[in-house]
């Protein structure tokens, strides 16, 4: 069967373009004038074209290749013409506006071309009227700083002259200043808004925002202002924000002051008591908090933190801590930084014992402002991040003693500072009291105590504290499994450390590398060479992840170990997998320097690297070069090269090595047919891929599910929808899980084309399988009805939608 498969690909290619045939050798005949709807040998890209569908497809066979190297695939498109491309996208913009953002996006991205400033302007419009703007800004940041500074003048004699009477041309203006302003180009977004006026459209607030903000400087900054002010536009929150935080920039503390009476934004207060303190004026800073509450905004956790450090910076710890209790007043819960700062403070200034006299002579004194919790815990963390332990063990018992609960922080804290030390009984009591008190202890706290056990020699306690927490639902993280292997692999049996290891190793979840270095360490220490290769190349194919794979491979190295070609490869292919093909031949030069024999894995991830920089006559020599030194080529290899030999649009080459492979008596898969299917479709004929598929189908070859699919999506577009059809009947009647994302791709194509009736032929089609629509099928569906005129299936649909359970709102 295969020798006769092969005899009929090899006829595909050599024989001319008649009914027997699947490929000509002729690109001019790949597309049909009859298909184009346009005169033969015709390049014209008239917008007169009878569909867009012919216009994209003499675009496509204009600049196909994808190949910018030096061995001439990307000549087709470095030769395309811009006006040629202007005159497509304006053709698309107005029967296909999605299609025309599509294809400049793919030019652009996937080709490198750069488009005219007409074209930019063009999809600007398109993407403002279907209120893309998340796209509009970015692709008009790109282009500014592609046009650089100064350039604003001519975009704005463009954009003025060419664009004036269009649709959504506001948004577009406004964009552009946008994105001058994002890009620090000031006065290039300064001219746009002058243009902006003359024309009687409004700068948004967002980009009067932006400009402000990189004013904030400079006096010009009131220009913007005012100009804000003169148009009557509505400020946002940040608007203020923003003129203030340029005001404390500029020194100008009273005039921010003042304006503090036009805001009711904490972000404002926040700002100028920010600027006081770091000012060192801490009073004033207070005073502006005072002011905050007066004027019923809300401080939240950075306005305490700002006043916090200020006074602990200026040596008044016990003025700080005052303003903990306020924040429980105001139910401000504190942070990380709101302790490390008090802490920092009490650390720094030494004034521990001074805190603990303050507290108690307001405990003596009978003050109404007595300490609380987060007072005890500022203190226990501020004793031991100073070495005082049993200090801050005498604060807990205080604090139990005046009916205080110890939280989460206070035992943490305690914990770690008693392992530090060596007292990890003391710690497990603490840890353990935490749970009767109902706080749970979480997998930090455990692996603290775990490391301080296996520090001290005492490995059963640690590995029974170990089972302890995954009883209790707490998984260990990682530095518990490295404390329990690096105590078992020094301390214990080397085959209980293995069976450890070979635990968490068969955990996919588990890509701890230290782990692995634990073992290869033991391992190279014992003289275990082979043990510690075998262990290697194990754990690199199953790690998956580029860096790891390096430190492990340097770790063999370091150890005087001599990688082997398996270990050369893998790392070889993950630096292919990544992108970095540069390393990838660095590596092989390696390879060779070290004498070590490459196998053919290692041949086909040197093809696949060439493949990647499209330099495919390099990869072909690979693949001679092997095949001389007696190593043979698999179908990974050969379907690696066919792949991106159709993504060159070589599909005759490609053919030509599916015959090579099946002289090698190489079986080709349904990976090989996948791709060349694949191939027809995208990049050469569908009548052909058609061909192609009956001829296995035929011979009863087991095609993938995605073969299938990329026939039925190329006749949709082609708008072959009885052929379509077919192909995806048979898909279903082989078994194949057809979802509703495979009739949504269908029936999206179809609504594209206003094909409306054929999409509800493949909306009933889902029904007769029991796949039921999604709201996406529906929504594109009715919009595509409604854009045809067809309104009684709008209603009909809608009604549809209510009866399987959708909102028709």
């Amino acid at each position: 069967m295969l020798h006769c498969i092969r005899h009929q690909c090899r006829s595909l290619i050599r024989r001319p373009l008649n009914p027997p045939t699947l490929i000509s050798t002729k690109s001019s005949s790949l597309i049909s004038s009859q298909t184009l709807q346009l005169e033969p040998q015709t390049t014209s890209l008239s917008p007169n074209a009878s569909s867009p569908y012919g216009v994209l497809s003499i675009f496509k066979q204009l600049c196909g290749s994808r190949v910018k190297s030096d061995d001439g695939f990307g000549s087709m498109v470095s030769g395309l013409k811009c006006s040629e491309v202007d005159e497509v996208i304006d053709y698309l913009r107005m029967n296909d506006a999605d299609s025309a953002v599509e294809l400049f996006e793919l030019l652009k991205n996937e080709y490198g071309f750069k488009h005219s400033r007409n074209s930019q302007f063009v999809i600007a419009h398109v993407l403002a009227s279907r209120r893309r703007i998340k796209m509009l800004r970015s692709n008009f940041t790109q282009m500014v700083q592609e046009e650089g500074s100064g350039s604003g003048p001519s975009l704005c004699e463009l954009l003025s002259v060419n664009f004036k009477c269009w649709n959504d041309n506001a948004i577009v203006w406004d964009m552009l200043a946008f994105a001058y302003s994002r890009s620090e180009m000031v006065h290039d977004a300064l001219f746009v808004i002058a243009k902006m006026k003359d024309l009687n459209i409004q700068p948004s607030i967002m980009t009067y925002n932006s400009l402000l903000y990189n004013l904030r400087h400079s006096d010009i900054m009131w220009d913007v202002y005012n100009d804000i002010k003169e148009s009557g536009i509505p400020e946002s929150k940040q608007t203020k924000s923003i003129l203030i935080d340029g005001l404390c920039k500029q020194s100008l503390m009273q005039e921010a002051v003042t304006l503090l009476h036009e805001t009711n934004h904490v972000a404002s207060f926040n700002t100028i008591m920010s600027s006081f303190s770091k000012m060192g004026f801490v009073d004033v800073a207070q005073s502006i908090f005072g002011l905050m509450l007066k004027f019923g905004v809300h401080p939240d956790v950075y306005s305490y933190n700002i006043l916090i450090n200020g006074l602990c910076l200026a040596g008044s710890i016990e003025d700080a801590l005052k303003f903990t209790y306020d924040m429980d007043k105001h139910r401000v819960e504190p942070d990380a930084t709101t302790y490390n700062t008090i802490s920092k403070g009490f650390r720094v200034l030494g004034k521990i014992n001074g805190a603990l006299k303050s507290i108690q002579q307001m405990l003596t004194k009978g003050l109404t402002l007595n300490p609380n919790s987060i007072t005890y815990t500022l203190l226990i963390c501020g004793n031991c991040q100073a070495g005082k332990v049993d200090e801050s063990l005498i604060l807990r018992d205080e604090m139990l003693s005046r009916g205080y609960q110890l939280n989460y922080v206070s035992y943490s804290v305690l914990v770690s500072s008693l392992c530090k030390i060596g007292r990890v009984d003391e710690a497990l009591f603490l840890l353990y009291e935490m749970e009767i008190v109902g706080l749970k202890p979480d997998d930090v706290m455990y692996s603290i105590i775990i490391h301080g056990l296996c520090k001290r020699g005492d490995l059963q306690r640690a590995i029974q504290v170990y089972i302890e927490m995954r009883t209790k639902t707490v998984f260990p993280n990682v530095f518990a499994q490295r404390a329990i292997l690096l105590g078992l692999c020094e301390r214990g049996s080397l085959t209980e450390a293995r069976m450890y290891f070979d635990m968490l190793a068969d955990n996919d979840g588990n890509q701890d590398i230290i782990l692995y270095n634990i073992m290869i360490d033991k391992y190279a220490k014992l003289g275990m060479i082979d043990e510690t290769l075998r262990l290697y190349n194990r754990i690199v194919e199953k790690a998956g992840q580029l860096t790891k794979a390096m430190r492990l491979f340097d770790n063999v190295r370091d150890h005087g170990l001599a990688p082997t070609a398996i270990t050369y490869t893998t790392l070889m292919n993950f630096l292919c997998e990544n992108g970095n093909i540069k390393e990838m031949f660095d590596l092989m030069r390696e390879m060779e320097a070290s004498d070590v024999e490459p196998t053919h894995v290692t041949y086909t991830v040197i093809i696949k690297g060439f493949c990647k920089q499209w330099k495919l006559e390099e990869s072909m020599l690979v693949l001679d070069n092997m095949i001389s030194l007696g190593v043979y080529p698999d179908e990974v290899s050969y379907n690696i090269l066919i792949q991106r030999f159709c993504k060159a649009r070589k599909i005759k080459q490609a053919f030509e090595l599916h015959d090579e492979m099946v002289s090698r008596d190489l079986k080709p898969d349904g990976v090989t047919y996948n791709i060349l299917i694949n191939g027809l479709c995208v990049y050469g004929d569908v009548h052909d891929a058609d061909k192609l598929f009956l001829y296995l189908r035929e011979r009863n070859f087991v095609l993938k599910k995605a073969a299938y699919m990329t026939l039925v999506k190329a006749h949709c577009v082609k708008g072959d929808v009885n052929r379509a059809t077919t192909v995806f009947s048979e898909m279903v009647k082989m078994g194949f899980d057809v979802t509703v994302r495979d009739y949504s791709c269908v029936v999206n194509r179809l609504c594209k084309r206003r094909l409306t009736n054929e999409a509800k032929v493949f909306l009933s089609m889902m029904f007769r399988n029991g796949v039921l629509p999604d709201v996406y099928v529906y929504t594109v569906l009715m919009d595509a009805l409604r854009l045809v005129g067809d309104h009684r299936s709008v209603h009909e649909l809608l009604a549809n939608m209510v009866k399987c359970g959708f909102d028709d709102s």
